[in-house]
This record gives C-alpha cells, sequence and structure tokens, in this order.
C-alpha cells in the first residue's frame, strides 16, 4: 500500500518583477530538500529551469511542495540516484505548470527563506526533546522488554532427564499423576523400586507421608533421584514412627556429610530398617563421623554399605570406634575408599572388640602389606565368627598372602575368601594352597588377577584332590596357559566338588581346551565353566562339541565369548545340541566372536529342535 507524505503546497509572489536577471542558489535544475518530520518540502524555482535568456525577465515563484510518494517506508526524493528520481520529475512539472505571476527578487527570497527553515528545523527538534523531558512515561512502558523469569526445570520420572517449563500447567498435572502412582506403590507393595526417576526433593517429600502411613512396604529404593541434604529432611518424623521399612536405598544421590548428619540423626530411634545402603553419595570423614556416633545408639541395623564414597583414616578410625559399642552391625561395606594401611589397622582394633560381625567388605583401599597384616591380627582375635572377607584390589603382595595364609588356617568360620586383583603371584599361591590343606569352611575362594602361573595352580589343584568343601574357584586373569589347565583338569576329572570353574583370560589355548573337553566327560559336578577370551577358535569349539555329544548331566552354563570362534565352530556345537537328548546346558554365550548369519541361523534352530524334542529351553546369546 502506498502512503503520501502530505504537506501543504504554499505560492509566495509578491508581484515584484526582477529588472535584472539574478543568480539562484545551487539548483542546476534539481530541486532542493530540507527534512521536515518524516516528509521532506521541496523548494521548486521554476525559473531555474529556464534558458539564461528567458531568466531576466520573468518572476521567480517559491513553491514548497509535498514530498513526493513514500514507498516502502521510505520517500521518493526527487534527488534520488543521479537527480532523476520519479517523484522529482513530478514536482519538477507541477512547478513549471504554474502561470507566471509576480514574484519577490531572488535575494530577498534566499535572505527570508534560508533563516526560516532553519528556524523551523530547530523548532522541530526543541519541540522533540521538550516533549520527551516533559511528558511522563506510561506506567509499565521502558525502552527494554522485560522478561519474566524462568520457573526453572521441572522434574521428570525418566532416569537422566529434566523436563523444561513449557507447558508448566500439563506437565504439573503428570507429574502428580506419577507421585501419586508411586504412592500407591509404597502403600501397596512389599518391594518398591523407584530408582533413577529423578524426582528429586520435591518428589520426597510428596512421598514421605506414605511412608509415614506404610503398612507394605518393606524394601524402598529411592536411589538415582538427585535428592540432596534438604530432601533428606522430609524423611524427619516418618522413620522414627515407620517399624515396617526393613531396607532403605540412598544409593546415588550426592548428599554428602550434611545428608549423611540429617540421616543419621533420624535413625538414631528407629527401630525398624535393617539395611541402610548409602554407596555413591559423596560421603567423607565427617559424614562417616556421624554415622559412627548414630551406630553407637541403633542397635537395629545389621547391614551398611558406604562403598564408593570418601572415607579416608579418620572415618575409618570413628567407625572403628562404633563398633566397639555396637552389638547389631553384621555386615559392614567399604570398598572403594581411601582407608590405606592406617585405616585398615584402625579397623582392625574396632573388630577385634566387636562381636557381631560377620562380613567385611574392603575392596579397593589399597591397604598392602602392612595393611592387611594389622586387619589379620584384628581378624584373628575376633570374638565374632567372621564368614566372607573381602580384600580384593589392594595392592597385596606374597608378603600380605603369608598373613592371609596364617589366618585361614586358624578360622573356624570363614565362607567366602576374595583376594581377586592383588599380586600374591605363585609364591603367594603356594601358601595359600597349603592354608587350604587344613581348613574346612572355605567354599569360595577368588584368586583372579593375581599374576598366578602354571606352577600356582598345579599347587592349588593339588589341594582340591582332598578337599571337598570349595565349590567355587575363580582363576580369571591369571596366564596359567595350557600347562596349568591340563594339571587343573587332571585333579578335576575324578576328584573334587567344584561346581563353578572359572577360567577366563587364561590363554589356555585350543591345546588347553582338549584337557578340559576331557575333564567334562567324567566330571559330574562342574555347572558353570567360563572360558572366555582364551583363543579356542573353531578347532577349540570342535573340541568341546565332541565332548558334549557324551552325556553330561551336570554342565548347565557354558561361556565361550571372545574367543573367535566361526560359522564351522557354530556348526559343530549345534549338532551337539541336537545329538544328545541328555544334555542339560541351558545357557551358551557365543557374544563377542565371528558368527555370521549362517552360523545363527544353525544355533537357533538347533535349539528349536531340543524345546521340540525334549522341551528343554537353551538360552543362546551371540
Amino acid at each position: 500500500m502506498e502512503t503520501h507524505a502530505l504537506a501543504a503546497s504554499y505560492s509566495l509572489r509578491s508581484g515584484v518583477r526582477s529588472s535584472s536577471s539574478v543568480p539562484l542558489p545551487s539548483t542546476h535544475g534539481l530541486p532542493c530538500k530540507q527534512r521536515h518530520g518524516q516528509g521532506f518540502l521541496l523548494y521548486s524555482f521554476r525559473d531555474s529551469c529556464l534558458p539564461a535568456s528567458r531568466r531576466a525577465g520573468s518572476s521567480v515563484a517559491f513553491v514548497p511542495r509535498a514530498a513526493a510518494e513514500v514507498r516502502d517506508g521510505r520517500p521518493s526524493l526527487g534527488g534520488g540516484e543521479g537527480g532523476r528520481g520519479r517523484g522529482g520529475k513530478r514536482v519538477l512539472r507541477q512547478s513549471q505548470a504554474h502561470t507566471t505571476s509576480p514574484s519577490l527578487p531572488v535575494k530577498e527570497i534566499a535572505s527570508f527563506a534560508v533563516p526560516a527553515g532553519a528556524l523551523l528545523a530547530v523548532s522541530f527538534v526543541l519541540w522533540k526533546v521538550a516533549g520527551k523531558l516533559i511528558m511522563p512515561k506510561p506506567k509499565g512502558s521502558t525502552s527494554e522488554i522485560k522478561k519474566t523469569p524462568s520457573p526453572g526445570l521441572k522434574w521428570s520420572f525418566s532416569p537422566g532427564t529434566n523436563l523444561l517449563s513449557g507447558g508448566a500447567a500439563k506437565l504439573e498435572k503428570e507429574s502428580r499423576q506419577k507421585l501419586n502412582e508411586f504412592s500407591k506403590e509404597l502403600r501397596t507393595f512389599r518391594s518398591v523400586d523407584l530408582s533413577g526417576r529423578n524426582f528429586g526433593d520435591d518428589g520426597l517429600f510428596f512421598l514421605a507421608e506414605s511412608l509415614g502411613y506404610n503398612q507394605a512396604a518393606e524394601e524402598v529404593d529411592f536411589s538415582g533421584n538427585g535428592i540432596t541434604a534438604v530432601g533428606l529432611k522430609a524423611l524427619d518424623g516418618v522413620l522414627q514412627t515407620n517399624t515396617m521399612l526393613k531396607t532403605l536405598n540412598l544409593s546415588g544421590n550426592n548428599f554428602g556429610d550434611e545428608g549423611a548428619k540429617c540421616l543419621s540423626d533420624i535413625l538414631k530411634v528407629n527401630g525398624g530398617i535393617q539395611k541402610l545402603q548409602l554407596n555413591s553419595s559423596g560421603i567423607g570423614d565427617e559424614g562417616a563421623r556421624v554415622i559412627a556416633d548414630m551406630l553407637k545408639e541403633n542397635q537395629t541395623l545389621r547391614v551398611l554399605e558406604l562403598n564408593n564414597n570418601m572415607i579416608e583414616y579418620s572415618g575409618f578410625a570413628s567407625l572403628a570406634g562404633a563398633l566397639v559399642e555396637n552389638k547389631a552391625i553384621r555386615s559392614i561395606h567399604l570398598n572403594g575408599n581411601y582407608g590405606g594401611p592406617l585405616g585398615a589397622a584402625s579397623l582392625a582394633k574396632g573388630i577385634e572388640g566387636n562381636k557381631s560381625l560377620r562380613e567385611l567388605h574392603l575392596h579397593g583401599n589399597l591397604i598392602g602389606n602392612e595393611g592387611v597384616r594389622a586387619l589379620i591380627s584384628g581378624l584373628s582375635a575376633h570374638k565374632g565368627k567372621i564368614t566372607l572377607l573381602d580384600i580384593g584390589n589392594n595392592e597385596i603382595g606374597p608378603k600380605g598372602a603369608f598373613s592371609i595364609a596364617e589366618y585361614v588356617k586358624k578360622t573356624k568360620s570363614l565362607l567366602w575368601l576374595n583376594l581377586y586383583m592383588n599380586d600374591i603371584g605363585d609364591e603367594g599361591a603356594e601358601k595359600i594352597a597349603d592354608a587350604l590343606k587344613e581348613n574346612r569352611t572355605i567354599t569360595t575362594i577368588d584368586l583372579g588377577g593375581n599374576n598366578i602361573h602354571a606352577s600356582g595352580v598345579s599347587m592349588i589343584a593339588k589341594v582340591l584332590k582332598d578337599n571337598s568343601v570349595i565349590t567355587t574357584l575363580e582363576l580369571s586373569y591369571n596366564p596359567i596357559g595350557p600347562d596349568g589347565a591340563k594339571d587343573l583338569c587332571e585333579i578335576l576329572k575324578f576328584h573334587g566338588k567344584i561346581e563353578t570353574l572359572k577360567l577366563g583370560w587364561c590363554q589356555i589355548g585350543p591345546k588347553g581346551v582338549e584337557y578340559v573337553a576331557d575333564c567334562l566327560k567324567y566330571n559330574t559336578t562342574l555347572s558353570t565353566l567360563d572360558l572366555r577370551a582364551n583363543g579356542l577358535g573353531d578347532d577349540g569349539a570342535v573340541c568341546l562339541a565332541r565332548s558334549l555329544k557324551v552325556v553330561n548331566e551336570a554342565l548347565t552354563s557354558l561361556d565361550l565369548g571372545f574367543n573367535e570362534i566361526r560359522d564351522r565352530g557354530a556348526f559343530a556345537l549345534a549338532q551337539a545340541l541336537k545329538a544328545n537328548e541328555d544334555l542339560a546346558v541351558t545357557s551358551l554365550n557365543l557374544t563377542s566372536n565371528f558368527l555370521t548369519k549362517y552360523g545363527q541361523v544353525a544355533l537357533t534352530e538347533a535349539r528349536d529342535h531340543v524345546f521340540e524334542m525334549n522341551e528343554k529351553e537353551i538360552n543362546i546369546f551371540f
């Protein structure tokens, strides 16, 4: 739409003729222009457009004109580029069309027009400035755009997500519905898993009321929900009166020492919770101290998990002091902290005066040989019965293994010993083997990742000839080679009661698996066999397949992952599954091998065949 800038058109005529030719100021056939508001006043000097021969006796008419039409918000000026604008031609034609009339002399016109134009411009500017200074701004108007404050992020129920504030009313409604569903679960089911819902402090405040009225839930998992120390205050007054809840999992919520203090104050008078899980919660020495104070008063808690926190020597010392006074704790988990040798030594003193402790988990605390020596000293003087000792990944060498062996000889209660990922070597393995000759309580022993070779395994194998108590033997990540596999399998062929044998990453190769396959033909106790990452290839798989065709009613789980097995090995295993009607295998793992779709189809058809013929289900993993 074209917009026309309208301005009044004025003609100043005096009727006075000029008797001589008067030069006109800077026109050269072009109209002069002066900015006025949103339009332009154009001054057309008619005589300037005439030949010089006619200018002498003609009258001059000073005609202010309206600016030419405005297009696209900009006036189309006569000047334009090169003085050829359409508006300029239009004004020029209009000014030339006026009839001659008496006019003022040019000098008088110039002396009048220039000051008048300047005065007009100055007046316009002053008027605008005065208007801004004097006129008050309407309320609410501002030169800057005010943004409404964002209400922030809404909590969601999907792990690791947050809902944006858009559509807040709808999201709030959905959130309330979810919370109501969770609330019903807390009042209905015995075990409630609300882990990873990310409902935060607000959600916990909402759900706390349901816990207060809880008459069903005995196990509640609130792990990984973004709960802080502020949110834990919602449990105040609830856990003091709730006697139904037995297990509370708050792991993965980074509430730190402040949250530990809040929770400890609440649990001092709690008479229901028996298992408290606070793993990966950012708890340090101060948090361990307040938890220790709680243990001195609470006589209901049986299991305390503080794995993967930041507890150092001072925190270990605090917990040791609590163990002396506490008469209820059965299991304490301190895996993945920073106790070190001093922490282990201080904890040993607390264990020595405790009668209730049964399980001690200290995996990954870098206690070393000195720390394990002090710890074993405390365990030997312990007045109770330790059944589980986890001291894996603690930089224990042969010297530390000697201390452990002495304890193994004397203990009458230990059932489970974990030395995984230390460095006891063949020398340490020999000492442990000698101790196992006298021990008749340990059923599970983990020696994986200890740099044990064939000679060390041979010593352990000899123990199994007379020891019928050990049922689980973990030897993975030890370079025992084919010779180690031979010595072990020769014993297991007719002796021992081993049910679970783990030989993953042991470098036994196709030659070593021949001894394993031969053992399976005669062994009647082995149910779980782990042979992962031993470089068996197709030859090893074919060898095992020949063994599986023989009647074996014991083996139920076979793990052959990471063994470079191809379709030929898969075809051989498929035939073995079809041929042996009495085969007990229910789980066959072949993940991370080199099977194509042909090998997978062969195994799948064999699985279906077994089900059709015997109604036995075999889970095969590719």
